[in-house]
């Protein structure tokens, strides 16, 4: 076997950093081990080790006394080529998620577990269960289940990668539904919703398609009669056109990069205003209701009219739903 190339020197601090985790998180672990692990020359171990055993932060006195650095079991690392670290400093001293936070963060590791293109779950596992260790509490236990959507999300990434053409009813944001024939080019999200862009058969052109608003899909046998270097694919996701609607919103200003795409004209920001009026262009207000709704307190529909009275009225239908006396934190 080749020996790994020597560590250069903008290297060296990433990976000590990388190997005091490492050494702590594991207990006890040979040089041989942790030089397969990072990739570097077993004697590069030991250099690191004995750097480790005489580094720590200063106490009090501000001098270095004995409690004050980390150390490692001598007789194993001098007679058996293993590292224990038997004192650590400061590590302990650092904020710790709470547990709510840590059960925040554990539920979207688990999103991110049952999507197809995550297949290091045993990673992702092994992150949650650190998060659970480090936590100031114990978190609650959460538990994110798989929707229609995932499954779909799988039979459309199985069908790109095998070329074939896809079938499904479409409920469009009109509420209107078609069924249409696509050749499946590209598998892209925003936020957590999933698109496919292809070319669809009965448009005769590229469009664009929330998967979740698929039903009855289908992979045919039938292969793509287009590829992605046979059409153009836009870099964005979303294209406007010509008959998207203009809307004019008060927006505050540190929420204007949150808006990207949407953005059609801003108006003048005065020195200490943290608000602002702009344009924006969507397609339908339904599009526009998921925008507001992401930038709550964020973002006032000004104008027109009947924009406004759409996103009103979806706010208080959606208030409506909830019981007065129901303050469950329950998702």
């Amino acid at each position: 076997m080749a020996k790994p190339p020597p560590l250069k020197a903008q290297d060296k601090l990433a990976f000590l950093l990388s190997l005091v985790p490492y050494l702590l998180d594991h207990g006890r672990v040979s040089v041989a081990e942790a030089a397969e692990h990072f990739a570097v020359d077993e004697e590069a171990i030991r250099q690191a080790v004995r750097l480790i055993a005489v580094s720590g932060v200063p106490g009090d006195t501000h001098a270095y006394q004995h409690g004050d650095l980390f150390d490692i079991s001598w007789d194993e690392f001098l007679d058996h080529d293993r590292i224990v670290i038997v004192q650590q400093v400061a590590i302990d001293d650092s904020p710790r998620f709470s547990a709510r936070e840590a059960a925040a963060l554990i539920a979207g590791l688990q999103y991110l577990s049952a999507v197809p293109e995550n297949l290091d779950r045993e990673r992702i596992g092994s992150l949650m269960a650190k998060l659970a260790r480090g936590a100031s509490a114990t978190p609650s236990s959460v538990q994110v289940a798989g929707g229609d959507a995932d499954a779909a999300l799988t039979l459309v990434r199985d069908a790109v990668g095998s070329e074939r053409q896809i079938e499904f009813d479409y409920l469009n944001a009109q509420g209107g539904r078609e069924r249409r024939r696509v050749d499946p080019l590209r598998i892209e999200s925003s936020d957590v919703d999933w698109y496919v862009r292809g070319w669809c058969h009965l448009r005769e052109a590229v469009r664009t398609f929330r998967i979740d608003r698929m039903s009855e899909l289908v992979v045919t046998d039938e292969p793509i009669a287009f590829r992605a270097s046979d059409v153009a694919l836009p870099d964005q996701l979303f294209q406007g056109s010509d008959d998207d609607l203009v809307i004019t919103v008060d927006v505050a200003v540190s929420a204007l990069p949150l808006l990207g795409d949407y953005l059609v004209d801003v108006g003048r920001v005065e020195a200490g205003a943290d608000r602002v009026r702009a344009s924006i262009r969507v397609a339908h207000f339904h599009g526009l209701k998921r925008l507001v709704a992401g930038l709550p307190g964020l973002i006032t529909v000004l104008a027109p009219e009947d924009a406004r009275r759409a996103v009103r009225d979806w706010a208080a239908a959606g208030l409506a739903r909830y019981d007065d006396g129901n303050d469950s934190d329950t998702v």
